[in-house]
């Protein structure tokens, strides 16, 4: 389904001109009715005709609620822009102009309104004003109808020129992750929660649970409704009216977007291609706060020029917004800044998780080029290295295809060895580009080698201290872990990672010091001391060669001691069916400090249960 979209200047007729067309009177409120001006958005719908149904919604015009009007005009795929006849272009016309032109309108159809309250010649004067107006804009080309919603004149033509200019628009795509930009939220008695918008990038089903961003409220879908028809499902570039469980209207706000829980990320700063208009007041200052609105929603934002201190009216740019609010943005979505009442410029997304950049600096400009302009596999690989590591759904949710289309890329890709797959199934994978990659194993070895010439005792490094070096996700890192392990270039020890190649070894003089220590233990039998003193790293590694075994802070037996007292409890207890600490400590003649120590070792190893004051073995 299609969606068209009113502009134009106030007290030109738009919402005339609807009424005329669909039947359906846009203006909702009794104010708007009375004053004769439309001061929020209307909705209608008409039948064109080549049978298809059109949504239609109408902005007002009035400077003072051009907001209003960005909070309709996002998802629209046809512009209908409306010029009165009787005074052609106003400061309006080309500020609406210019804000569809910025969104990426590309397909309109203009109507001369009140063409009964002037002559031909007036009448082809303002065509021509029109065609001019319309020449240096992305709606160059775009049909001029003259009509008349009072007699009903050119009412036919202006609906055939419409059927006409949506058989080149092309239908919003499905990327599987629902989106509703919320314009609307009330309370209808009986049903409850409500709330309207234009559907974009996938379906909404009845009983589906949704979550309304950025609060992360959620709700269940009770009912759907489309032009006042009901159906189980919506698809993509709809105007939808969802029913909500579970929530209340007052809890939502327009601004607010509904989608599945947890498939669309929150944004605290993006990357933008920012384009300033020609007729923008002033120069545009780094640092600057301005008015965003993407979607359907107004946030007040800082804006962060890339390149230059300051943008000159018609300049392109590449900028980042910090908003005031996390929002919930998608790579190619657009937006518009304004700022006084006045539109300065907008643009389009590049990327939705940006960090600080540094200012004119090369690198940071060539990846936004290459995001903005590149091919789709220059873009994926983009993605790809600015997040280290991408799982199938980051990349997804954070790129503009679909997902047949990104698993095709990504085969291609891992194909010419440019993407790395942590595993072969690409929907359980994590991507690197080629350099990521190099780049990562590169750090990897040398974060293990350095580690090991500083502690050659210990087995390996702790498992998060090297997630950390590498930035890594657990999830990520996991997957990396397990495909060096494969490819035989570290060891997992669950808790550690060290090279493949490493053993921990002893110097000459610490084997001096190990044997000296394990001597004493020895010595010691059952009773060892307690008082030696040996290094931590010796220690360990005693222990993890089995030559020790420790069974609490400073109690240190000899294996061999440790194993004849664990081969002795067994006979005691097959003989007996428990024994106590009072048992152990007489049988091999210690003191109960390091009875009840063994003890609770074997518990902790699961050899013995304690039951009440005894113990008994384990199944």
């Amino acid at each position: 389904m299609y969606v068209i979209g009113t502009a134009g200047h106030v007290d030109h007729g738009k919402s005339t001109l609807v009424h005329s067309l669909s039947g359906i009177d846009p203006d909702r409120f009794q104010e708007e009715k009375d004053r004769g001006m439309t001061i929020d958005l209307g909705f209608a719908w008409v039948t064109l005709p080549s049978e298809r149904e059109v949504s239609i919604v109408d902005v007002p015009g009035h400077e003072r609620f051009v907001s209003n009007m960005l909070a309709g005009v996002g998802g629209i795929d046809l512009a209908l822009l409306v010029v009165a006849g009787d005074e052609s272009v106003m400061p309006q016309t080309k500020e609406h102009l210019a804000i569809l032109d910025l969104l990426g309108v590309s397909n309109c159809v203009v109507a001369i309104t009140k063409k009964d309250l002037v002559d031909e010649e007036w009448l082809q004067l303002v065509c021509s004003e029109v065609e001019e107006m319309l020449g240096p804009t992305t709606l160059k080309g775009s049909e001029i109808i003259p009509v008349s919603a009072t007699t009903g004149d050119g009412i036919e033509d202006l609906l055939h020129s419409i059927d006409a200019a949506l058989d080149t628009t092309d239908l919003k795509k499905d990327l599987g992750r629902p989106r509703l930009p919320i314009d609307r939220s009330f309370s209808i008695s009986g049903f409850g929660t409500v709330v309207t918008g234009t559907l974009i990038d996938g379906f909404l089903s009845v009983g589906q649970e949704v979550e309304i961003i950025p609060t992360g409220l959620t709700a269940r879908i009770r009912g759907l409704q489309s032009h006042g028809e009901s159906e189980k499902c919506f698809g993509p570039g709809t105007r939808v009216a969802a029913n909500l469980s579970g929530i209340e209207a007052i809890q939502i706000s327009r601004g607010d977007m509904l989608s599945l829980p947890n498939s669309v990320m929150l944004s605290e700063a993006f990357d933008v291609q920012l384009q300033v208009v020609e007729d923008a007041p002033h120069p545009l200052r780094h640092n600057m706060f301005v008015n965003l609105h993407t979607g359907s929603s107004e946030v007040v934002s800082r804006l962060r020029l890339l390149e230059a201190n300051e943008v000159q009216p018609g300049q392109t740019t590449w900028a980042q917004l910090k908003p005031m609010k996390l929002l919930p943005v998608v790579r190619g979505d657009h937006f518009i800044i304004r700022s006084n009442m006045t539109t300065l410029g907008g643009g389009n997304v590049v990327e939705t998780k940006a960090k600080r950049h540094r200012r004119r600096h090369s690198p940071t400009l060539e990846k936004l080029k290459s995001l903005q302009y590149g091919s789709p596999s220059e873009i994926v690989i983009s993605i790809v290295n600015s997040n280290i590591s991408c799982s199938f759904n980051w990349l997804l949710s954070h790129s503009s295809f679909d997902e047949k289309e990104l698993a095709d890329i990504i085969k291609k890709l891992i194909e010419e060895n440019s993407l790395i797959s942590t595993t072969p199934d690409i929907s359980k994978s994590f991507f690197f580009s080629k350099d990521g990659w190099e780049h990562m194993l590169g750090v990897t070895n040398e974060t293990l080698e350095s580690f090991h010439r500083q502690f050659p005792l210990r087995q390996g490094i702790q498992r998060e201290e090297l997630r950390n070096k590498l930035a890594l996700s657990s999830e990520s890192f996991n997957s990396v872990v397990n495909v060096l392990e494969e490819k035989k270039l570290v060891k997992d020890f669950n808790s550690l990672i060290s090279t493949y190649a490493h053993k921990p070894y002893l110097t000459k003089e610490q084997i001096q010091l190990s044997e000296s220590f394990v001597a004493h233990i020895a010595k010691g039998g059952f009773s060892p001391r307690t008082d030696l003193e040996v290094d931590h790293d010796i220690l360990n590694f005693l222990i993890e060669n089995k030559e020790v075994v420790q069974v609490a802070d400073g109690i240190v037996f000899c294996t061999s001691i440790f194993e004849e007292m664990v081969i002795g409890l067994r006979t005691y207890i097959s003989q007996n069916g428990e024994i106590t600490v009072g048992d152990f400590r007489d049988l091999y003649k210690t003191s109960r400090k390091y009875a009840l120590a063994v003890m609770d070792y074997l518990d902790q190893q699961q050899i013995t249960k304690r039951v009440g004051d005894a113990r008994i073995l384990r199944e």
